[in-house]
Formats: structure tokens, C-alpha cells, sequence
């Protein structure tokens, strides 16, 4: 943990500050006045445009004696741990909570997880969330999904989770159920802006209900990531400073790829199977196993897959991708996507081989040879032939 904070704290205070050398930088709390005045240390500062980046805190779920438990752990202060825990109940199976799952039973915790979701990853692909659930049961970390849980205690200084026919005891518990905006100190409604407990409302340039004001990423509640928090602050200020509201800066012309860091990665772009099955679309499913591939069978990693959600007419939907390297690769199909490009756009761009990505080309080489296997076009190539 020395390590990891030694790190957090290079990143923090050498990198990130260095962007601010030439910023007045202002460490207050800060408030609105008015719609043209924020508050902060006792100063009021005016301007013509204003932008909120107040970002989000852990949510912490509403079960019954929760918050009498002390010390609870959360992605904000987890890494402050002097001592390991022997033993740690995770509540959440979203990435924060699969992510330490697996980092903290590497350094020797015994590690339970418990949500309510039928799987881990609930946003993701089900196939996908099974190879990550696989794997973790060979590692010893117990996944109990479907959960609900009735209460939380301490009992003999060890936390007790109480879900009806499971219980869970641990010498520490680490929330991972969420994020949620903190925003009555900033007293938006002294300038007219308009929120709810999701967070600010926004249009599709990101402004408020206060036109030249501004509110961008997990503040907004449209899409918690700190990528999408970096696009959107890009557009929002390309917005502010352009006299035209050009449709190439509206967020929703822009997909967002999300990525899970365990071991295997999952990473997701678009719409998952059921997602795409529950919106009724005609699609199309192409998968790749990783063993099926010699470079990541001799990397030594062939768990995982790549999936396609596609259509007749090579339409990209979506993808998932569970294996290694699954992070670096969403980026192919997440440009594939949000340009328009369809499945033979992919197969026909050379891969280096034997890059990881080549397994990208196969996917789609496969569904090729899929349709050169239905009856009309075999008669078409048989007549041309």
C-alpha cells in the first residue's frame, strides 16, 4: 500500500498540479451566488462562462445499520490501509468492487463478494461476466450474486452481512455499490440550475438549465467514467468558445467504451446480446475464443473471447471482449462504431501478426465465412465462377 500512495501521490502532485501552473487555483469549498458568481474562501468570482466538474463521492447503500460499521472502506480511502485484512466482504460487483476483489486476494485477503445482480459486471455481457466469475472461484474469491442483504453488523469486532441464507464475517468491509453526485453545497439554486439526485441536468452540449453554464462529467450522471468526463470537458469548451452549436459536438454522437482491469480484462462498446435482443434488433453474434488463437495460447492466457453483435448486413452493434488486453483492443470497434463501419471494413484492414488485434480480423473473417456459406451466394459465386 506504501507503494500504491507513493504513486497516487507522484501522479497527483507532479503531473496533474503542472496543468494548473498557469490557472488561479482556488482549494475551497465554493458556492453559487448567482448565476454569474461563484463563492469561494470568502472571494466572489464572476464570469461569462462557468464550468462544473464536481465529480461524484461512494455511494453507500441504504441497509440497515451500515453506516454504525467503522471504518468502512471505499475506493476513496482504501489505498490508506497500514495492515492488510485477513479477511474483507465486498458489497458491489461492479468494476471497483471486481477490480480489488482480485488485488486484495493477491496480497493475501480473504476475499467475499456480495450484490444483487444476477452477475458480476451487471452492465456488461453475461458470458463475459461467467469467465471473470470462473476465474475467481479458481483464485478463492466467493461471488454470492443475487443478494439482497437485510442488514449489517459487528459481532465479536468482526463485520457481519446478513443476506437471509447468506452471512458473511470479516475483519473489514470495503463498499463498491456506486457513485453518487454531492451537490447541495454548491447551492445551485441560487443560480436557476436545475438537478435532481441523479445529478445536474444537462442538454447534449452539456449546459445547464443556465445556458452558459456548464456541467460535465460524473456530476451530470450521464455516464460515470473519467474518460467520458475528459470528452465531455474537451466538447463542452470547444462548445462555449464556438458561435455555432455545431452538431459534431452534441455527447451522444460519441460511444463510449468502458474497461474492467482484472485479470482476465472485460471491456465493453455499444450494446451488449441482451440488450441488443431486448430493443428487438434482427442481429447477428459472432464469437471468438482466445484459444482458438496461438499468440494469446502462448502469452499463456487463452481464457476469454471476443463477441460481435452484428446484422445481416455487417452493421457493428456492439462488442465485448473478456481476455487479455481486452482494454486496448474495444478501441478498434469503438472508432468501427461511431463511424459507421461495418464488419467487412474490419476484416479487410491488415493486422500485424501476431499482434493481439489480429484476433479482431478473425472475428470477422469468421462471419464472412458464415455468409459465404448461405444458399444464394453460393449459387452466385457458382455462376460467376
Amino acid at each position: 500500500m506504501g507503494v500504491v500512495r507513493t504513486k497516487i501521490d507522484n501522479i497527483n502532485n507532479k503531473k496533474m498540479m503542472s496543468v494548473f501552473e498557469k490557472v488561479h487555483l482556488v482549494k475551497e469549498e465554493a458556492e453559487f451566488v448567482d448565476d454569474r458568481t461563484v463563492r469561494a474562501g470568502g472571494e466572489d468570482y464572476t464570469a461569462k462562462k462557468i464550468f462544473i466538474g464536481a465529480g461524484t463521492e461512494p455511494f453507500i447503500p441504504p441497509i440497515p445499520s451500515i453506516k454504525e460499521i467503522p471504518g468502512i472502506l471505499t475506493n476513496t480511502n482504501m489505498f490508506q490501509l497500514e495492515k492488510m485484512p485477513a479477511t474483507l466482504t465486498i458489497i458491489g460487483g461492479g468494476a471497483i468492487g471486481s477490480e480489488m476483489a482480485q488485488a486484495f486476494t493477491r496480497l493475501g485477503t480473504k476475499v467475499s463478494m456480495i450484490h444483487m445482480d444476477p452477475h458480476l459486471i451487471p452492465v456488461g455481457d453475461a458470458e463475459a461476466a461467467q469467465v471473470l466469475e470462473e476465474i475467481f472461484r479458481n483464485e478463492g474469491i466467493a461471488v454470492h450474486n443475487g443478494a439482497k442483504i437485510e442488514s449489517v453488523s459487528m459481532e465479536d469486532g468482526q463485520v457481519v452481512v446478513n443476506a437471509g441464507k447468506v452471512v458473511l464475517r470479516s475483519e473489514r468491509l470495503l463498499v463498491a455499490a456506486g457513485r453518487k453526485p454531492v451537490l447541495e453545497p454548491l447551492k445551485l439554486e441560487n443560480a436557476g440550475i436545475e438537478y435532481t439526485k441523479k445529478g445536474i441536468t444537462v442538454d447534449s452540449y452539456m449546459r445547464t438549465s443556465k445556458k452558459h453554464i456548464y456541467a460535465v462529467g460524473d456530476c451530470n450522471g450521464q455516464t460515470l467514467f473519467s474518460h467520458a468526463a475528459m470528452h465531455q470537458g474537451m466538447l463542452a469548451l470547444m462548445h462555449a468558445v464556438s458561435p455555432l452549436s455545431m452538431p459534431f459536438l452534441k455527447r451522444e454522437r460519441y460511444v463510449v467504451p468502458w474497461s474492467v482491469f482484472t485479470e482476465p480484462e472485460v471491456a465493453q462498446v455499444g450494446l451488449t446480446e441482451k440488450q441488443a435482443r431486448e430493443k428487438g434488433l434482427n442481429i447477428e453474434v459472432v464469437k471468438k475464443d482466445f484459444r482458438s488463437y496461438g499468440r494469446t495460447v502462448a502469452d499463456g492466457h487463452p481464457e476469454g473471447f471476443i463477441k460481435i453483435i452484428t446484422d445481416s448486413g455487417g452493421r457493428i452493434h456492439g462488442a465485448t471482449i473478456v481476455g487479455e488486453n481486452a482494454s486496448e483492443l474495444i478501441h478498434e470497434w469503438t472508432m468501427a462504431i461511431q463511424y459507421k463501419k461495418k464488419m467487412h471494413h474490419v476484416m479487410m484492414m491488415q493486422h500485424s501478426f501476431p499482434s493481439i488485434s489480429m484476433i479482431s480480423k478473425m472475428v470477422t473473417e469468421d462471419w464472412m465465412m458464415k455468409k459465404m456459406k448461405t444458399p444464394w451466394l453460393r449459387r452466385f459465386i457458382k455462376a460467376i465462377l
